[in-house]
């Protein structure tokens, strides 16, 4: 039997991975967090020096590309999934802003894209799946069988971002989180392999002024739809 595919692209800190997440819970539907596949190959970046003075050194990475495992674990007792790897549980240490400010390095290098695409269509011949990135309804996943697109003005995203690193207990300004916000999209939709574009078909949900809840009953009227 054919699985489902919902793919989920949009802007950085639009909340992809939220709603995404949520409603995969709620389909029963393996949830999977490209953005954290990009993240998990700049932290391993970060972490095996392939950095100098902030700026990537892509030889040095793509000689150590073969050592990088990335897989998601769903975990029964919160009923989420928890990124991994090389088998360690690294969901938290993605997202501080030395990866954030890092990742759209990282995305632009084709070979880790093609390593990355590889490993997310081989799980979608297994399971029913919502997976939320950049290029997913475009490139990754283009006969998807629903499609989102998720937007939001820069500053109402950077406000969100920089809220969620105050709870972490990060410290950082407004205005750091507001240029890295600008810089990734500037980035994101001006790069030469795979930019982040609206795929054909899919439905636009402009999120500045929707709360979780209104977005997760758009998406999920439109899936119901879908399926019935």
């Amino acid at each position: 039997m054919k699985k489902i595919v919902i793919a989920i692209d949009g802007h950085s800190s639009t909340g992809k991975s939220t709603v995404a997440k949520r409603l995969a819970e709620y389909l029963q539907f393996v949830y999977i967090d490209s953005g954290a596949m990009y993240r998990a190959v700049t932290f391993f970046a970060i972490q095996s020096h392939c950095f100098k003075n902030d700026k990537l050194n892509n030889t040095a990475l793509l000689e150590k590309l073969h050592d990088i495992d990335i897989d998601f674990q769903f975990n029964n007792k919160t009923q989420k999934s928890r990124i991994l790897l090389n088998g360690k549980n690294v969901e938290d240490n993605i997202r501080g802003m030395s990866v954030s400010e890092r990742v759209s390095q990282i995305a632009t290098i084709p070979e880790v894209r093609k390593k990355l695409v590889t490993l997310q269509r081989d799980m979608a011949h297994k399971h029913n799946i919502v997976m939320d990135g950049r290029d997913i309804g475009s490139v990754v996943f283009p006969e998807a069988d629903i499609k989102f697109f998720m937007t939001a003005s820069a500053e109402g995203r950077a406000k969100r971002r920089f809220e969620e690193l105050q709870q972490k207990g990060e410290t950082t300004s407004f205005n750091e989180v507001f240029e890295n916000i600008q810089n990734r999209d500037q980035i994101d939709t001006t790069r030469k392999h795979s930019p982040l574009i609206k795929a054909e078909n899919a439905i636009v949900i402009d999120n500045t002024n929707l709360s979780e809840d209104e977005q997760f009953k758009i998406m999920l009227k439109t899936v119901s739809d879908y399926l019935s």
